[in-house]
């Protein structure tokens, strides 16, 4: 079969009521250093819930193991469907996300909408990195997301470490970005 739109998974997401005791854990298991970002109306444009434009924040960290990269999310305030995941499956894998092949931006979620699945999250990070994540889990049991970082975007230092930066003259891993 070859219907395929996905193209290749970039990124597993677990949500966690706990960002840091998360973290703690995947660095037991070798997987880190963590940047941690909040995700509000100071970093994310255009944040939308169900459709509609939300106030919502996220905690978010990101750590890269190859080509995949690692997410940890922990709601803070307002709607979300972390909050909503959390609430109805407890913590756990989340979701995971597709670079759908790089295609534009807007094919991406005209191809969601097409085979049935709705917007129920977006926001662009910084103004420029553009997510959006889909109503797949009562098809899939998961929700699917997809997200572009532009060529040459510059992820701005974090609001913290976890467990500290990686040491001086030593770049932190991070998977390349594409366009």
């Amino acid at each position: 079969m070859s219907n395929t739109f996905l193209g290749d998974l970039i990124e597993v997401c677990f949500a966690t009521e706990d960002c840091s005791r998360t973290m703690q854990g995947m660095v037991r298991l070798g997987i880190g250093p963590w940047r941690v970002y909040t995700f509000d109306g100071s970093s994310v444009a255009d944040r939308e819930y169900g459709g509609e434009p939300a106030d919502w924040a996220l905690k978010v960290a990101f750590a890269d193991v190859g080509d995949i990269a690692f997410e940890i999310m922990q709601p803070l305030y307002g709607p979300s469907i972390i909050r909503e995941f959390l609430d109805s499956h407890g913590e756990g894998v989340h979701h995971l996300a597709f670079d759908c092949g790089e295609a534009a931006w807007d094919s991406r979620a005209e191809e969601f909408a097409r085979r049935g699945f709705r917007c129920s999250q977006a926001g662009r990070f910084m103004d420029s990195n553009a997510f959006a994540f889909f109503d797949t889990e009562g098809a899939t049991t998961t929700t699917f997301e997809t997200y572009t970082i532009p060529e040459g975007f510059v992820w701005p230092e974090p609001d913290e470490w976890f467990p500290g930066p990686p040491p001086a003259g030593e770049a932190p891993v991070v998977r390349e970005q594409r366009s």
